[in-house]
């Protein structure tokens, strides 16, 4: 009662006090970040192992379970998951609410670096990384053409567009998706090989002994200094056609053109996006964990109006897949219901008043 009667005796006192209660939920209403999920940083930390050209039951036996059984035994796991198909390793461990996630890393590239020893050689070295709930993408753009190579759009994507967009305010992160980047093909012939002698182990022995760049120091004189590179490595596939990988039953040279097939191609020929039956890839663009998310995709928005007039001729991008969208609708069905809601106090008040 003691409010209500202050109200009544001192009317301009409470209108002033409800006015600075608007006037603080309007700045507040401003202030809040606005995204689809509540701001959640689960304890997770997650493992990635690249074993190239391992079948799924190889990398379960040699790198998953190996990894998991050293790590098993730390403090605080609440679940352990892992998956292993062809040539990946991915290892998912949850610890409880109550375990800070920078000291659960750490104690798991701790584990995770005594075993390195005992993983394949061939084997890309474990990565670990904390989980964030916010690294989904809330956008993905795509980017097609019809004049262009999926190799060639690749290339474009990573030298132009991924540097733009990054900038945007609130963008952490640009990931492409179906990406196929430039590697050199060598295709063996077993029957040549064994003509000449030759192993995998040789071809392989003599692409990493000769296919490098070393520093060669500095050539100084009285008036003049020169930065000395020895420039061995091979960039076109005649450059690796030539390569000496052996010697012949009669001691001649036999050159990596006489035993393989070597051309110019994709890295990974499983990997392959179409949007509309052109080729494409996408881009996903991942917000920063205090970002905006509708901000976000209007400043996306914005850089690919910019850059619709820059694209080279026949490619496009358009926007797929848009988180924001369904923020805003749902923010507008808010305001209705808010709206409904003020406009029903109002005639009920006046009724009984």
């Amino acid at each position: 009662m003691i409010i209500s009667e202050i109200s009544v005796r001192r009317p301009v006192f409470a209108t002033v006090i409800s006015l600075l209660l608007i006037l603080l939920g309007l700045a507040a209403l401003f202030q809040l970040p606005v995204r689809q999920y509540p701001d959640i940083d689960p304890p997770v930390v997650s493992i990635e192992t690249t074993y190239r050209g391992a079948s799924a039951e190889v990398v379960e036996t040699k790198i998953t379970q190996v990894i998991e059984d050293r790590i098993s035994g730390l403090e605080g796991i609440v679940k352990l998951t892992s998956s292993s198909s062809d040539e990946r390793s991915d290892i998912r461990v949850e610890f409880s609410l109550s375990r800070d996630v920078d000291e659960a890393a750490n104690d798991i590239r701790d584990r995770v670096s005594r075993v390195v020893d005992q993983l394949p050689e061939e084997a890309d070295a474990p990565e670990i990384a904390k989980v964030d709930n916010d690294t989904r993408a809330v956008m993905y753009l795509n980017l097609t053409s019809d004049r262009m190579t999926g190799l060639e759009i690749t290339d474009y994507a990573e030298r132009f567009l991924t540097d733009r967009f990054s900038t945007v305010p609130g963008v952490a992160r640009v990931r492409i998706s179906g990406a196929r980047h430039y590697a050199m093909r060598i295709w063996l012939d077993r029957e040549a090989m064994a003509a000449h002698g030759l192993t995998v182990a040789d071809i392989e022995g003599a692409l990493r002994a000769e296919n490098v760049e070393l520093p060669a120091g500095r050539l100084e004189s009285t008036q003049r200094e020169f930065t000395l590179r020895t420039d061995t490595g091979y960039t076109t596939p005649e450059d690796f056609r030539y390569l000496v990988v052996g010697r012949g039953t009669d001691g001649q040279l036999v050159r990596l053109g006489e035993v393989a097939d070597v051309r110019l191609g994709a890295e990974n020929e499983r990997n392959m996006a179409r949007a509309n039956t052109i080729p494409a890839v996408s881009l996903g663009i991942e917000q920063l964990s205090k970002a905006n998310t509708i901000m976000v995709s209007h400043g996306v928005r914005s850089e690919v109006e910019t850059l619709a007039d820059e694209l080279p001729e026949g490619m496009r991008i358009e926007i797929n897949y848009d988180r924001a969208e369904f923020i805003e609708t749902s923010m507008q069905e808010v305001l209705k219901a808010l709206v409904f809601a003020i406009f029903l106090v109002l005639v009920v008040i006046y009724l009984f008043l």
